[in-house]
């Protein structure tokens, strides 16, 4: 079963069993890889979907941080609900230290040395991690790399 395919299933479960806030999001999911399938006249496989669902968790997470800056505790109990939902659909994420090391072995594999090679390791990273490790520490690794 393909991801978009799981996906329409929970969202027709969450009809069944009357799951507002999880129906909502899942709507919401569709929505995102439906523009983005008419906006680039294209089926999207399962990879670009997860791409899409990473994307979602970040948008997420930023506005978790600038409602708990302003205090606005009932948005951020609902970014969290919609993250955990979305997080459901992503594959399993690579811890701190599998990062470092296979960072470390992108490095070594693709010759970079120095802060000047950052976007050649970046783009590499990104089409290798994607959806399995958040880019933020996946840049902060690169950069230790690099810097050695």
């Amino acid at each position: 079963m393909s991801l978009k395919d799981r996906i329409t299933e929970d969202m027709k479960a969450a009809m069944r069993a009357r799951e507002a806030d999880r129906l909502s999001t899942i709507r919401m999911l569709l929505a995102a890889i439906k523009q983005r399938e008419v906006d680039e006249r294209v089926v999207l496989d399962d990879a670009a979907l997860v791409g899409i669902v990473d994307k979602l968790v970040k948008q997420r997470r930023d506005s978790v941080a600038a409602f708990a800056q302003g205090g606005r505790s009932d948005l951020v109990e609902k970014e969290t609900a919609e993250i955990a939902v979305l997080e459901a659909y992503l594959p399993q994420r690579l811890s701190a230290e599998q990062i470092t090391a296979a960072v470390a072995a992108l490095v070594d594999e693709l010759g970079a040395s120095g802060p000047g090679d950052m976007g050649r390791v970046m783009s590499a990273a990104k089409s290798r991690f994607a959806g399995q490790a958040e880019m933020g520490l996946v840049s902060t690794a690169v950069k230790q790399a690099l810097a050695k």
